[in-house]
């Protein structure tokens, strides 16, 4: 017997469970899917496959750099072509092994090699720990378990420009001289890069031993992104559940974010979410604004997590400024109050000039408002305004040990911090 103000959970599940469906298969339109067919991308599709045939033939293909924005189908066109050219290798019994190693989690040249070494553990018997080891015994191990036997290994570094600016170009140099240190294997280095000066920061004998070949990316137009957008929708919803206007008003937002692939099958499928949630039995126009809502708040919360840490002493200046009355204010305002917490927080504070480069920064994020504006003849200034709640500033406050001792500071009228 439920006493008062409790739930069944099971009649809730359930409830959940009988509704309308929406998904026939969700994972459809998630950006680690490959999928049988990748509309207007096939002028790079050719040029990729025309650089690694030569591996069919028993010769090295050339090392691939790959450019363009976020979402514009680098990736998985690069999945798209080497699974082929795995298939196709079977077929012809030609020995290919390709390893993906995403540069943003695996970011040092330890973890690089590490990681390489590992994919073969089963074959070699020799496994890397995730720390501990020498470099230099670890690109060892690598060079031995590689050339174990005939075979083309082609490494993907996805978003290399990560693991370049944080580590250096150590690790790039020494995977593409490897070849002259084998006997029996061919190694070559396939680079995916958001950043197309990515090559600025390598050293000149790096960039002398690359020989690589460079396919770019144009981003989508919103026409584009909609024949992407109705061929994923075919395999993730069920007939009928989506109204004519989603997948246009979904490619037509996604086309403003500089033609972003990701972004439009993100609001695709929270829209599909979000009309779930509500047990509608159609996706409509009013679930993909609300998506949109949705992922710019969940984008703008990884955002703040990520800044360093007087980025989040500043904008917890200005979060206690909007809690007070005092925005738009301007940047000697948010000094003394950014001043006084680096003080309840036994940090030394930022010069004025560097706060306000940092003020500029928030503002390009789009975290907070940073308007010039004239005063006549007291000059001009500027207005400094909140674009996320305080709330969420605070939440995500609540979790990081160092700021926490924030959450506790409120201001009093008076502009004086009153710690309580």
């Amino acid at each position: 017997m439920l006493q008062e103000g409790q739930t069944d959970l099971n009649s809730l599940f359930e409830k959940y469970m009988n509704n309308e469906r929406i998904f026939k298969n969700k994972d459809v339109l998630r950006h680690s899917y490959t999928p049988k067919e990748l509309p207007h991308r096939r002028e790079q599709i050719e040029t990729l496959v025309h650089i690694l045939v030569p591996v069919l033939r028993g010769e090295t293909p050339s090392n691939i750099f790959v450019y363009g924005k976020t979402g514009t189908g680098k990736t998985v066109t690069v999945r798209y072509v080497t699974e082929d050219l795995i298939k196709i290798s079977q077929k012809y019994n030609i020995p290919v092994d390709v390893i993906y190693l995403n540069c943003e989690i695996i970011d040092t040249q330890y973890r690089v090699l590490a990681n390489i070494v590992n994919y073969f553990r089963e074959e070699s018997g020799v496994e890397v720990p995730l720390v501990g080891w020498p470099t230099d015994e670890v690109y060892t191990q690598l060079k031995k378990v590689v050339d174990m036997k005939e075979r083309f290994l082609i490494i993907v570094l996805d978003e290399i420009d990560k693991l370049v600016k944080k580590s250096g170009d150590d690790v790039l140099y020494s995977l593409t001289r490897i070849n002259t240190e084998l006997k029996n294997a061919k190694v070559s280095i396939i680079g995916i890069s958001n950043d197309l000066r990515f090559k600025e920061y390598l050293d000149p004998r790096v960039l002398s031993s690359l020989s690589e070949e460079e396919v770019v990316f144009p981003p989508y137009d919103a026409n584009q992104l909609r024949d992407i957008l109705m061929q994923r929708a075919q395999e993730a919803f069920y007939d009928g559940v989506l109204d004519d206007a989603v997948v246009p008003l979904c490619s037509a937002l996604a086309a403003r974010e500089h033609g972003d692939a990701r972004r439009a099958l993100d609001l695709l499928r929270v829209s599909g979410e979000i009309a779930e949630r509500e047990m509608s039995p159609k996706v409509t126009e009013k679930h993909v604004w609300k998506a949109q809502e949705k992922i710019e708040q969940d984008t703008m919360e990884e955002v703040i997590k990520t800044l360093p840490l007087h980025s989040k002493i500043l904008l917890y200046a200005i979060v206690l400024l909007d809690e007070n009355g005092e925005l738009p204010a301007n940047t000697g305002d948010v000094y003394s109050v950014y001043r006084e917490l680096c003080d309840y927080l036994d940090l030394e504070p930022l010069t004025q000039r560097r706060i306000s480069d940092l003020i500029n920064e928030l503002d390009m994020l789009g975290i907070v408002n940073a308007k010039v504006v004239s005063k006549g003849r007291y000059g001009r200034t500027k207005e400094i305004r909140l674009n996320i709640t305080p709330y969420k500033v605070k939440n995500i406050y609540r979790f990081e040990e160092t700021l926490r001792p924030l959450i506790s500071v409120s201001m009093l009228k008076q502009r004086r911090l009153f710690y309580g």
